[in-house]
């Protein structure tokens, strides 16, 4: 850089993509002030590994790719520049290592996300070369951006000691979705960046759950909310593109369902009910046995036991799985052979609403990529960079998210540099 002296950027969001940021651009000698309107730094990180951090996953690139669905040919460039291999590699660097577990997600081999956090802020304040970076909490932006060719950007933050103004040379936005306000992703950017003209998708849950149209009876909630569907599979068939189908487990809840496998169908469900004011999953309760097979256990006489007996016995059902079935069928059905075999291996079950966003995992909507050049410049706001999740992409939960964010931030900060070599010519 030609300047003599360092440029000054400010990075906004304090999560991994801020921090990513962050830390190519002070490893390049550039001087970074950091804000979070939180008391500290990485909330959201820390809550994602309390049950065990799921940094990214070790399936191959291409399919890993293809987890992020209509923005794939966007996100693909960053992931392929820094993906899980180099992620792992990263964690390393920090003196965290890492382990393929038997699903292919990887985690820390202490399953933690403080050891690693605490290790990487240690590193971007006392960085071995370049200029460390300067935190700043309890400061939220409040939307004010001014740019001048004297002073460059200054920003208007709110603190517990009233307003400040900060001025840089470039400004990196990276503030989250809308999911978990109360750790600091609200969403509350999308106004202000509306104001600006920056194209922004409707911010929407994503891996989340849904709500049960007409919900639960009383003793079906009662008695089962809380449990979970063990060894099932899930089926969506969308208006187009291709089916989706995967075994596993979810919940009922109070109010209808959620879990692991209705996360991964979630973008499909709530899609149907924006487009159809309702969306079904086709439930199989016995996904490792054939139709025939359920059909002829189903049929075969049960002389004086009742229909709940004769099922667990020949076919293992019981508990909620026997429940949901009465739950969902009538008792024409239930006494009718080939309408419960059928309903055994593909039970409709009819979804309403998503869950408010804030229960969500993570959101959809955001920044839209056609709103940004290749380096993440807002084409509008020529020096102000976004990342992170309030882009305009979602995935799965296995390590994607995380992943996707990492690779955001870093790619974000290449392009300040860029952006500062070019303006400093």
């Amino acid at each position: 850089m030609s300047s003599e002296r360092p440029r000054k950027v400010l990075v906004i969001g304090g999560g991994p993509a801020g921090l990513m940021t962050a830390e190519v651009l002070s490893a390049a000698g550039v001087a970074v002030e950091l804000f979070d309107a939180m008391p500290s730094v990485g909330r959201k990180f820390l809550l994602a590994g309390k049950g065990g951090l799921n940094l990214t996953h070790s399936e191959p690139i291409d399919r890993f790719d293809n987890r992020f669905g209509v923005r794939q040919a966007e996100l693909a460039p960053l992931l392929h520049a820094f993906g899980p291999a180099a992620l792992r590699d990263w964690a390393s660097a920090l003196g965290v290592s890492t382990f393929v577990g038997s699903s292919g997600r990887i985690f820390p081999t202490d399953m933690k996300a403080a050891p690693l956090l605490r290790g990487w802020l240690q590193r971007l304040r006392h960085p071995v070369s370049g200029l460390g970076v300067r935190f700043h909490m309890r400061h939220r932006w409040t939307g004010a951006l001014a740019q001048s060719d004297v002073t460059g950007f200054t920003l208007v933050f709110a603190t517990p000691m009233g307003q400040v103004e900060v001025t840089g040379d470039a400004v990196v936005l990276a503030l989250g979705g809308a999911s978990w306000a109360r750790l600091g992703s609200d969403g509350a950017w999308v106004p202000n960046l509306l104001a600006f003209g920056v194209s922004v998708a409707p911010l929407l849950p994503s891996n989340c759950g849904f709500d049960r149209a007409g919900g639960w009876s009383p003793f079906f909630r009662d008695r089962f909310a809380g449990q979970p569907f063990k060894s099932v599979a899930i089926g969506v068939t969308p208006p187009s593109g291709p089916a989706f189908r995967r075994k596993g487990e979810f919940v009922a809840t109070a109010t209808g369902v959620e879990g692991s496998l209705i996360y991964a169908a979630s973008s499909l469900l709530r899609e149907g009910i924006l487009e159809n004011g309702r969306a079904e999953f086709k439930l199989d309760l016995l996904p490792d046995m054939r139709e025939a097979r359920v059909a002829a256990e189903v049929s075969h006489p049960r002389g004086s036991r009742s229909l709940s007996s004769h099922l667990k016995s020949r076919l293992g059902l019981d508990g909620i799985k026997m429940a949901v079935l009465h739950e969902c069928l009538t008792k024409a059905q239930l006494q009718d052979s080939a309408a419960l075999a059928t309903a055994i291996k593909a039970l409709p079950i009819q979804l309403a609403t998503p869950r408010p966003i804030d229960e969500a995992i993570s959101s959809a909507g955001g920044v839209r990529f056609e709103a940004l050049n290749t380096e993440l410049m807002v084409d509008v706001l020529p020096g102000v960079f976004c990342a992170g999740e309030m882009l305009d992409w979602e995935a799965p939960t296995g390590g994607y998210l995380l992943t996707a964010c990492f690779a955001t931030g870093r790619r974000a900060g290449q392009g300040v540099l860029s952006w500062l070599n070019r303006a400093s010519q």
